[in-house]
């Protein structure tokens, strides 16, 4: 599939672009919202699509678990099973080898999962996990990779790293579809040495686009910014970069700014279902009392569904009472202002002005507390272990 990434136009080192795959175009810098089990946490696939998005993120170790790649290939495919008409990247489960490590046993041929819905073995080989993505239809396919914690010796770094790189050996060579793409995916945590390292043996590589994953795992954010902001001396210049599970509009900002050009995250529909809604100022507590009699909508300036409907006190009534409408309105906000962003961005790069944009964003977006989203992450992983 030739000439499938096009660039328009580099302010600096952030990038504006196009990715085309069986006719459907995404423009770039992007952002994926995440449909783990082929849903989107409270939306269909016609929200999704009257919000703007054409490129959703799935996951092969749930969707394995169930309802079974089979089962899918015998529907028709992903597309086909959620009703979905865009674009489906699917993640290989590599990062379920970190979330559930609990249940998880890391082999040099691949990843046994005991699996968090009955107990059954789901034991995961590269050649196997292109396979069943390529079965589902998957329009962008991850390889298996190993995804460690923050804080991992360098000796298990260095050992995760020579299994991602075998294993993306593996996946190289097992590619059947032409009708999907094939990323490559660079490990190393926040060692820089190591980093450097993965991503000259991913990239030499004939894979279409690549990937940065291994943050946001639990790591500061100084030494998470340090790991990306390494990444264009890195990667190759005509390809799609992907940054894995980062979804907060500050952290959006300045990794367009590296210069990546795909992201993904469930931060905006998680936090959207706690009543967190994302402003150019920050974060806006739904339950804040001030919100109590408000008669405006959550963003004067955002033109989404919910805000052209919906007032704030209205929404707070909803979170309050635990109605299930809270979490669709909250999260299409969320998701259509991060789609927005993107826009926003795009035309600031296009038009040669990305710093100045970035400069007055971060001056302006209040970021959530480090400790604060540190604590929530831990506490959502633990939540995970428990439900398992």
């Amino acid at each position: 599939m030739n000439n499938f990434f096009k660039i328009f136009n580099v302010d600096e080192l952030s990038r504006a672009g196009e990715i085309t795959i069986n006719g459907i175009k995404i423009q770039t810098p992007c952002f994926m919202p995440v449909a783990t089990q082929a849903s989107v946490k409270s939306l269909d696939s016609f929200e999704l699509s009257d919000i703007g998005y054409k490129l959703i993120l799935s996951n092969i170790y749930h969707l394995s678990a169930r309802p079974g790649i089979d089962y899918l290939k015998k529907f028709g495919g992903l597309h086909k099973f959620m009703n979905w008409q865009g674009l489906i990247l699917t993640d290989s489960g590599g990062y379920q080898g970190f979330s559930l490590s609990h249940r998880v046993k890391i082999k040099n041929d691949g990843i046994i999962f005991k699996s968090h819905i009955d107990g059954s073995e789901l034991y995961f080989k590269p050649d196997q996990v292109v396979s069943y993505q390529e079965d589902i239809g998957s329009s962008i396919i991850m390889p298996l990779d190993v995804c460690l914690p923050q804080g991992a010796s360098k000796k298990k770094l260095e050992n995760a790293l020579d299994l991602t790189y075998e294993w993306a050996k593996i996946t190289a060579d097992s590619k059947a579809s032409d009708r999907s793409m094939y990323f490559g995916i660079v490990q190393g945590g926040t060692n820089l040495e190591l980093r450097e390292r993965s991503a000259k043996d991913i990239t030499s590589l004939e894979f279409d686009g690549y990937a940065y994953g291994g943050l946001s795992v639990g790591e500061e954010k100084d030494l998470m910014i340090d790991a990306q902001s390494s990444m264009y001396k890195l990667l190759p210049e005509d390809k799609p970069r992907y940054l894995m599970g980062v979804g907060s509009p500050d952290d959006l900002v300045r990794a367009v700014g590296f210069g990546f050009d795909m992201f993904d995250c469930v931060l905006p529909t998680r936090i959207a279902r706690n009543g967190s809604l994302f402003t150019d100022n920050g974060r806006l507590n739904i339950f804040n009392s001030q919100f109590k009699s408000k008669d405006s909508p959550i963003d004067q300036d955002c033109d989404c569904y919910s805000c052209k409907n919906y007032s704030l006190a209205y929404i707070q009534h909803l979170f309050k009472s635990k109605e299930l409408l809270a979490y669709r309105i909250a999260s299409i906000h969320n998701l259509a202002y991060l789609f927005n962003l993107m826009k926003r961005m795009n035309n600031a790069i296009e038009n040669s002005y990305f710093t100045e944009f970035a400069d007055s964003f971060l001056n302006r977006y209040e970021s959530t507390n480090s400790t604060v989203q540190k604590q929530q992450k831990e506490k959502w992983l633990k939540s995970n272990k428990t439900k398992s």
